[in-house]
C-alpha cells in the first residue's frame, strides 16, 4: 500500500504537527521494551500514526489471559503458542506495512538492553517490570535519550516523560524500586483494561510530541488516574532535582542497575528442576501482606522462616519457596528466563 502523506491527512490538521511534524516521524526510530498490556497499545498506536521503525522487545508467549487487554492479539495466537513480539509484529505490518517493524524475543537485561536502544531516539516503556524500567533509565541518561515511563494495575496508573538533562528522571522521583511484594502485580491485583489503553494514550501522544519535533509540549509532572476511584491527578516534581546534584544517576551518572549492582540474578539449581531468584540488595518481606496478594492466585502457607505458594501458571505447577530477603526457589523449571518472569509476575520487582 502507498505511504502517501494522504493517509496521515487528518494527524497532520493538529495544530503544531502539520507535514513537518509527519516526516519527522516516518524517519523516527523507537525501541518498545515490552509488548504486554501498555505495549500492545503503544505500538499500535505509533504504526498507526507512520514511525517510521519500531523495534518490539519481549520474552514471553501469548496466554488466554492476555486477551482482556492486550490488543494487538487473539486466540489464534494463543494456540499457535506465538511469542508475543513475533504476534504483534505480523499485526502490525498488516495495520501499516510502510512501517519497519523489528521483533526481538528476548528477556531484557543490563547484558543487551544498552544494543536495544542505541539506535533508536526514544525509548518507550511497554513492561511490568521496576527492575527493566531502572536500567531504561540507566540507558536513557547514559545514552542521552528521552523515554517514557508507563505503569497500570488494578484500576490506577501512572505516566512520566524523562528528557535527560531536562526533566528529573525515575531515580529522582523514585529513589528506589519497591522491593518484592510491596506492590501489586497483575497477577495478585488484577488489572481494569481501560485503565491501560488509559495509560498508554498518554504515553503514546508524549512520544508523538516528542518524535514530532514539539518538545515543548511534553508533560514535565507525574500523571496519575484512577479510573474507578474516577480521580486523577500531577504532582509536581523539582525541575532541578537531578542537576542540584542529589541523583546519583542523572547527576552523579551512577549507572547500578547496568552495572548489576542493583536487580536480580538467577541460577539453576542442579538436578532439582528449580531456579533461584535473588535480589542482588536484600530486602525484608511482609509474609502477612505478600500472602494476602497471593491467595488469589494458589494456595499459600507460611511462618516466620519462609512462604510456600503453589499455583498452576500456563498448564504448569510450580511451587515457590519465598524467603524473608526476597530470595526465591522456584521449583517446576529450570529456566531461568521463564523464573524471572514467574518471579516479577508473582512476587514483583
Amino acid at each position: 500500500m502507498s505511504t502517501s502523506l494522504e493517509r496521515y491527512s487528518r494527524q497532520m490538521r493538529v495544530p503544531g504537527f502539520g507535514k513537518a511534524g509527519q516526516e519527522r516521524l516516518l524517519n523516527a526510530r523507537v525501541t518498545l521494551c515490552g509488548v504486554g498490556a501498555l505495549g500492545t497499545v503503544l505500538a499500535n498506536t505509533l504504526v498507526r500514526a507512520g514511525v517510521g521503525f519500531l523495534r518490539v522487545i519481549d520474552r514471553d508467549f501469548v496466554e488466554p489471559s492476555n486477551l482482556q487487554r492486550q490488543v494487538l492479539f487473539d486466540e489464534a495466537d494463543v494456540t499457535s503458542n506465538m511469542p508475543k513480539a513475533e504476534a504483534a509484529a505480523l499485526k502490525l505490518r498488516q495495520i501499516n506495512s510502510g512501517v519497519t517493524i523489528e521483533p526481538i524475543v528476548a528477556d531484557i537485561n543490563r547484558t543487551n538492553i544498552e544494543d536495544f536502544c542505541r539506535d533508536s531516539e526514544l525509548i518507550l516503556d511497554g513492561t511490568d517490570n521496576f527492575e527493566i524500567r531502572y536500567l531504561i533509565n540507566d540507558v536513557a541518561i547514559k545514552q542521552g535519550k528521552p523515554w517514557v515511563y508507563g505503569g497500570a494495575v488494578g484500576t490506577e496508573g501512572m505516566s512520566m516523560t524523562v528528557v535527560p538533562g531536562e526533566t528529573p528522571c525515575l531515580q529522582c522521583v523514585f529513589e528506589a524500586s519497591p522491593g518484592p511484594g510491596e506492590v501489586g502485580t497483575c497477577e495478585t491485583a488484577g488489572v481494569l483494561g481501560p485503565i491501560v489503553s488509559i495509560i498508554a494514550s498518554f504515553q503514546a501522544a508524549e512520544a508523538l510530541k516528542l518524535l514530532s519535533g514539539n518538545k515543548a509540549a511534553i508533560n514535565r509532572e507525574l500523571f496519575m488516574l484512577n479510573v474507578w476511584d474516577n480521580t486523577n491527578k500531577r504532582v509536581k516534581i523539582a525541575p532541578l532535582a537531578g542537576r542540584k546534584g542529589k541523583c546519583p544517576c542523572c547527576a552523579k551518572k551512577q549507572f547500578v542497575w547496568l552495572e548489576g549492582e542493583q536487580g536480580t540474578q538467577t541460577t539453576t539449581l542442579c538436578g532439582r528442576n528449580a531456579v533461584q531468584v535473588t535480589q542482588r540488595l536484600s530486602s525484608k518481606l511482609d509474609f502477612a501482606t505478600l500472602g494476602k496478594q497471593l491467595q488469589a492466585s494458589g494456595t499459600v502457607t507460611s511462618n516466620k522462616f519462609l512462604l510456600k505458594f503453589h499455583v498452576v501458571d500456563s498448564g504448569d505447577g510450580y511451587e515457590f519457596t519465598v524467603f524473608p530477603d526476597g530470595r526465591a526457589i522456584i521449583k517446576g523449571t529450570d529456566d531461568t528466563e521463564r523464573a524471572r518472569t514467574l518471579y516479577a509476575k508473582y512476587i514483583g520487582h
